[in-house]
């Protein structure tokens, strides 16, 4: 009797491993390793067995077309942060396919312990890691984000090619003794134009800067109009400028660049997100804190820096967020004051944003909150 329940008890534990074999074998796992033209596809099943590899065009309705065969049941799609993925991860998400946008460096530390790189063993790699469940999913930000964001970037790259042209002309003409000294950028043309009066060869070469400068400067004026048109109709971005330091541009780009508060757990994480924390390293007997990490959003990182920077040297208004800083700048100097009070000002945006309130000026205000 003992022997034929044990005899049973084996054959129900064997019936139980294939049936868990079996389900796995049913679930797929794609990998997508897209180029500007091309991508390439590897679809696996559970146990990791290659059931097909193509390479297709790197369009919604080519990539589709491989993945919407009622043969696969898909549990995740991977593909790796860049250029396209935005466009791609939408197209396959309203397909309601499980698409995964992946971290760009941890893919890269996976994808490396391969000895041959090729688009294919790539492919491979990313459908392993989504099998496998070794992934960190990338935030992929929203229609009115990604315009927003559009638009910030336009507007930075307008200005930072008007500064070089009037860095070079500064240069240039200092190689002639020509000192256009301390000018806002109203009468910069207006002072160039005046060195260069009786030196008509130098005139000549001048003018074509100056009129490329005007039509940059006309155009910044342009995006910049339509910044503040957008913060002055959003609630949000009002709400996030009475944090002083904070103007229509840093608050845009915090909304931009967050997009959903919600995906954060606490508004703390947000610091860790945009670069703003040390680095940790351990290992035997080594253990220190670096500095920042810098991993996340420059352009953000750039934002808070300024906003930090504005609150500590030319707001008058006094608050505590401002003590706080001037503590930490007094014992560890202005510029890691400057770190720690953009890395606060992404903490307390955040926290403005998810309670719907506005900036508290004093300790009381926020005890009593």
């Amino acid at each position: 009797m003992l022997r034929f329940r044990l005899m049973v008890k084996r054959s129900h534990r064997g019936y139980g491993l294939q049936a868990s074999e079996e389900k796995r074998s049913m679930e797929h796992f794609a990998g997508l390793d897209v180029s500007v033209n091309e991508t390439s596809v590897c679809i696996m099943d559970g146990t990791g067995r290659v059931v097909r590899e193509v390479k297709v065009a790197s369009e919604p309705d080519a990539l589709l077309a491989v993945l919407n065969s009622g043969a696969y049941h898909f549990k995740r799609i991977g593909l790796e942060a860049g250029p396209l993925s935005q466009w791609l991860y939408s197209a396959l998400g309203e397909a309601n396919l499980p698409v995964v946008c992946v971290e760009t460096r941890q893919m890269r530390a996976v994808l490396k312990a391969q000895i041959n790189k090729t688009d294919r063993n790539d492919a491979r790699g990313i459908a392993q890691m989504m099998r496998a469940g070794l992934y960190r999913p990338v935030h992929v930000k929203t229609l009115r984000s990604q315009k927003l964001r559009m638009l910030l970037t336009h507007r930075k790259l307008l200005q930072s090619k008007a500064i070089a042209i009037e860095n070079d002309l500064r240069g240039t003409l200092r190689n002639f003794g020509l000192k256009v000294g301390v000018v806002g950028t109203v009468k910069f043309e207006a002072r160039i134009k005046e060195l260069v009066k009786n030196l008509p060869d130098l005139a000549v070469l001048v003018e074509p800067l100056l009129i490329v400068r005007r039509v940059l400067r006309e155009q910044i004026a342009v995006l910049h109009r339509r910044v503040l048109t957008i913060v002055r109709d959003d609630e949000v971005c009002q709400r996030l400028m009475t944090v002083p330091g904070v103007g229509a541009v840093v608050a845009l780009t915090y909304r931009a660049t967050v997009d959903v508060p919600a995906r954060f757990r606490n508004s703390r994480a947000v610091g860790a997100v945009l670069g703003l924390t040390p680095c940790k390293y351990q290992s035997g007997e080594s253990d220190y804190t670096g500095g920042i990490s810098r991993c996340g959003d420059e352009m953000m990182r750039v934002m808070l820096y300024e906003a930090a920077q504005v609150l500590l040297v030319r707001s008058t208004k006094w608050s505590w967020l401002k003590a706080w800083a001037m503590q930490i700048a007094r014992r560890r100097g202005m510029k890691k004051a400057i770190v720690a009070l953009a890395r606060r000002l992404a903490v307390v945006m955040h926290r403005i944003w998810i309670d719907g309130t506005e900036f508290r000026w004093t300790r009381q205000e926020v005890a009593a909150a």
